[in-house]
C-alpha cells in the first residue's frame, strides 16, 4: 500500500445500518422511492435515508451495490453504508470504493436458490483510503472524468450496435414489403404440414429432468436465434405424452403468448429430439413450396412481425396468437424456390456482416467495462494518474 494510506475494517470507518420494514404505505402523501434487495416505489409520507450507499442483503443479484441520491426509504432487505466521520473518509470516495468492491461483496453471499449476504463478513471487509482528504477528492475527480469518457465511448458503441441491427432490419423489411414479380400470397395453412403448440408436463418446473429430451420454451426462442440457456429436459414417458408436438429438423418456432410473442427462430438439429410447450408453436413448412429458413426470415421481418404482434394484441387478457389465427395468417413469397434461396444468400451475407459489426462493438463495450475495473484497481492501490493517462 502506498505511503500515506490507511487500511481499516469497514465497520471501523463506516456506519453499517439495516433498513427497516415498510409499515406506512398508502396513497397520497409525499412519494419516496423504496430500495432494498431490488427497487420499488410506494406512496409514503416518510423516509429513513438520504444520500448514501446501499447494499442488498437478501435475494442478491450480481450488481448488489449502488449509491442513492436524495431522500428514500430503505427496507429491511438492504444495508446503508456511510462514513462515521467525513473528516476521515469522504462519502464520494467511499461510494467509488464500494463500487470497486461490488464483486467481492457478492462473493460473500450464501445460499443457492436465493443468495443472502453474510453481514458479519461484510462488516469485516478491509477498505483503504488516503489519510489526506484532498487526495481522496483528487481521486474522486479523476475517476469521475475517466468514467465520463468511458461512458461516452460505451454509449457510442451501443449506438453503433443499434444502427447495425436497424440497417439489417430495414433491408429485411424492404424485401418483404416490396414484393417483386413471381410472388404468391398464401395462408400459412396452405404452405405448412403442421401448425401446433404443446403443453407443460404435469408437475411444471418440478417435473423437469437434468438431462433427456429437450422441452423448448418461449425463453429459448429469440429472433434468428435459439438460446440454450434454461433449456428444460423431460423423460421418455413425459415426451410420449407430447408426441404430437415432436420437433423435426428445420421446424420454425414461433412464440405465441406473453411478452415474447412473435419471436421466431429455427430449431437447431443439435437439440433434437425435442418437444415444445404451450407457449411455442411449431410451423412446419412444405419444403417444396417454401424454404423453412426463408419462412423464418419472413416472419421475423418487421413487415410481418408487426402484423403478428397486432394479431396477438387481439386477445382478451394478454398477448396471444391462436392456432386458428396462424392458419389464416397470409404471407407473400417468391414461388420459385431458387429465387427464395437467392434472396436468402443476399440476406445471409448482410446478416453475417451485421453480426461481425455487432460483435466488434460488443467487444469494445466489454473492453471498456474491463478498463473501468482496471481504473478502480489503480485508484484503490494508490497508483491513480490523470484521467487522460487512464483512458
Amino acid at each position: 500500500m502506498k505511503q500515506g494510506w490507511e487500511i481499516k475494517r469497514l465497520d471501523e470507518v463506516c456506519e453499517v445500518e439495516y433498513g427497516t420494514r415498510v409499515v406506512n404505505k398508502r396513497d397520497g402523501g409525499t412519494i419516496y422511492p423504496v430500495y432494498g434487495g431490488g427497487g420499488a416505489t410506494f406512496s409514503m409520507d416518510t423516509f429513513n435515508r438520504e444520500n448514501c450507499f446501499i447494499v442488498s442483503r437478501f435475494a442478491m443479484s450480481q450488481q448488489c451495490t449502488r449509491f442513492v441520491e436524495g431522500k428514500f426509504f430503505l427496507n429491511d432487505s438492504g444495508l446503508s453504508v456511510k462514513p462515521r466521520n467525513q473528516k476521515e473518509v469522504l462519502q464520494d470516495f467511499l461510494n467509488l470504493q464500494m463500487l470497486f468492491l461490488n464483486d467481492h461483496i457478492y462473493s460473500l453471499a450464501r445460499g443457492t436458490a436465493q443468495k443472502n449476504l453474510d453481514v458479519p463478513a461484510f462488516r469485516n471487509i478491509e477498505i483503504s483510503y488516503p489519510k489526506s482528504l484532498s487526495e481522496q477528492q483528487r481521486i474522486v475527480t479523476t475517476l469521475d472524468e475517466a468514467f465520463a469518457a468511458i461512458a461516452k465511448a460505451k454509449t457510442n458503441a451501443e449506438r453503433n450496435i443499434k444502427n447495425a441491427k436497424e440497417l439489417f432490419e430495414s433491408y429485411l423489411q424492404g424485401v418483404f414489403e416490396n414484393k417483386g414479380e413471381g410472388w404468391a400470397e398464401k395462408k400459412l395453412i396452405e404452405i405448412t404440414n403442421k401448425i401446433g403448440s404443446g403443453a407443460t408436463p404435469r408437475g411444471g418446473n418440478e417435473s423437469y429432468k437434468s438431462e433427456g429430451i429437450s422441452l423448448v420454451r418461449s425463453m429459448n426462442v429469440h429472433d434468428f436465434e435459439f438460446r440454450e440457456k434454461n433449456l428444460a429436459f423431460i423423460d421418455d414417458q413425459q415426451a410420449k405424452e407430447l408426441n404430437n408436438v415432436t420437433l423435426q429438423e428445420n421446424d420454425v418456432l414461433l412464440n405465441i403468448t406473453g411478452a415474447s410473442v412473435a419471436r421466431c427462430c429455427v430449431i437447431p438439429k443439435v437439440y433434437l429430439p425435442a418437444r415444445v410447450n404451450q407457449h411455442v408453436s411449431i410451423i412446419r413448412a412444405k419444403n417444396e413450396i417454401i424454404d423453412p429458413i426463408f419462412l423464418n426470415l419472413l416472419l421475423t421481418s418487421k413487415f410481418y412481425k408487426d402484423q403478428l404482434l397486432f394479431t396477438g394484441e387481439q386477445g382478451a387478457t394478454r398477448q396471444a396468437i391462436t392456432k386458428a389465427q396462424l392458419e389464416v395468417f397470409k404471407i407473400a413469397f417468391p414461388k420459385n424456390i431458387d429465387d427464395q434461396k437467392s434472396l436468402m444468400s443476399k440476406l445471409g451475407a448482410l446478416s453475417n456482416e451485421t453480426k461481425k459489426l455487432q460483435a466488434n462493438y460488443q467487444q469494445k463495450i466489454n473492453d471498456l467495462e474491463e478498463l473501468k475495473k482496471s481504473v478502480l484497481q489503480k485508484a484503490f492501490s494508490g497508483e491513480l494518474k490523470t484521467a487522460k493517462e487512464l483512458v
